[in-house]
């Protein structure tokens, strides 16, 4: 399989401030051997001098990054091996910026959460976690993420004490299982700086018989195929028109299909109204087709003239995408102006904006002691809640944990035009104690 078929993989890394994520990304680009020369040239020169090599520094693209010292904005890599491509999204450990790890983590087929083993607190018992890895585990919990690798890294710097490793896997095991993480959880000792299990196995960790980062990763599999076994949801971006008073008048809706497959002569349904049809025809930009996948940007024609425009849907017969104007949602709230229900906000679902108020908050997550507050007013800058939602328009929706694109929404200010809270809608409740 050469990398220009091989399938994609998307990932991130996520945890606290300086657990190590920029370094991990460094040190996988450099010992899988995908960076420029000039960039190899710059790291062993380093290291030749003496000093430690900048693995973080090839991922930090802002001034204010290299000047600082931390992650800003969300940094995407590109590499690939001969058996799989990869997007890595190189996320902000700071609470500050939690809006752009909840951006990146929206895509993820995967995510690397990094726990810095130094900074474990071992002085009571069970290892104390630091609050923004519970903060990033439960993101990736509400986004659905389906696969997290736990990786305790600065190992070297603890001697590579399997005691300390099992204690602190233990302590991420009982805090998967409180927030109701339902990934697919796997553990990794590793030193990103020193490159212990990054690439290949580690003699330090004998006691480590699993694969390293980069084998792990390239076993995953991808969120494209999950999706395409969905029933199809195309939510329309556009009707082009072309001799509209002709007899060969052409009508066709234009999108990206956002989940399942779509093929000619397929019955499908047009949501909010619910009238329904059959696909005469599928047109890509590289000409017509009989069948398209998830991802796809499509120019899709009807056997039957339906009134349809931008922000209406097109679904398979059987979707269980609806209609809602009422639901429940988790609320990642963005904006340093609180959450006011008095406040107007616009709902922002696939490509329709609608009118929306905020009817009740049910309760806050407290990210220190994994408890609902229910007496909360309001909702604060990086906040995680769960509220009740009504909009004006009808939404083609479904719960984000059945489907991605037809459960996700945004928030944004009215009078500021700001993105203030990422949503996702929530179906029934799951078990554990801790309910999003």
């Amino acid at each position: 399989m050469t990398a220009t078929t091989a399938p994609l993989l998307r990932f991130i890394t996520a945890g606290s401030v300086d657990d190590g994520k920029s370094t991990l990304i460094g040190r996988l680009l450099y010992d899988s051997k995908t960076l420029l020369t000039d960039q190899i040239a710059k790291l062993e020169q380093s290291a030749a001098d003496g000093g430690t090599p900048d693995f973080a520094g090839l991922t930090d693209g802002l001034a204010a990054e290299r000047e600082q010292g931390i992650t800003i904005d969300v940094a995407y890599r590109y590499f690939a091996m001969p058996a799989r491509k990869f997007i890595i999204a190189d996320t902000p450990g700071h609470e500050q910026y939690t809006r752009n790890m909840v951006t990146g983590a929206s895509t993820a087929d995967a995510a690397i959460v990094l726990i810095d083993a130094t900074r474990v607190d071992f002085s009571d018992g069970l290892p104390k976690l630091l609050p923004q890895t519970k903060r990033h585990s439960a993101i990736l919990k509400l986004l659905g993420c389906p696969t997290v690798i736990a990786a305790v890294n600065k190992l070297d710097l603890l001697g590579f004490d399997e005691e300390k490793y099992r204690a602190i896997t233990a302590a991420y095991r009982e805090l998967a299982a409180k927030i109701g993480l339902q990934a697919d959880i796997r553990f990794l000792p590793i030193s990103a700086l020193k490159g212990d299990n990054i690439v290949s196995p580690s003699a330090n960790t004998p006691w480590y018989r699993d694969l390293p980062l980069l084998p792990l990763l390239e076993s995953l599999p991808a969120g494209l195929q999950d999706t395409a076994e969905q029933g199809a949801f195309f939510p329309v971006q556009r009707v082009a028109r072309q001799d509209g008073s002709s007899s060969d008048d052409f009508r066709g809706y234009q999108g990206r299909l956002e989940a399942g497959r779509l093929k000619s002569g397929d019955t499908v349904k047009v949501l909010p109204g619910g009238q329904t049809a059959r696909i005469a025809e599928i047109h890509t930009p590289h000409g017509k087709t009989d069948s398209a996948v998830t991802g796809e940007v499509l120019t899709v024609t009807l056997d039957t003239d339906i009134d349809i425009s931008r922000g209406n849907s097109i679904v398979a017969a059987d979707s269980p995408v609806a209609p809602v104007q009422a639901f429940q949602a988790a609320l990642c709230w963005f904006d340093e102006i609180p959450l006011n229900p008095r406040r107007k906000y616009l709902l922002k679902h696939g490509t329709q904006t609608t009118a929306a108020k905020i009817t009740e908050i049910a309760y806050v997550w407290d990210v220190d002691t994994l408890s609902q507050v229910e007496s909360a007013a309001e909702l604060r800058l990086n906040d995680i809640g769960s509220v009740s939602i009504k909009t004006q328009q009808p939404l083609a929706a479904a719960p984000y944990a059945h489907n991605r694109a037809a459960g996700a929404f945004i928030l944004i200010d009215e009078a500021t035009n700001h993105t203030v809270a990422a949503g996702m809608i929530r179906g029934g409740s799951e078990a554990g104690n801790f309910e999003i």
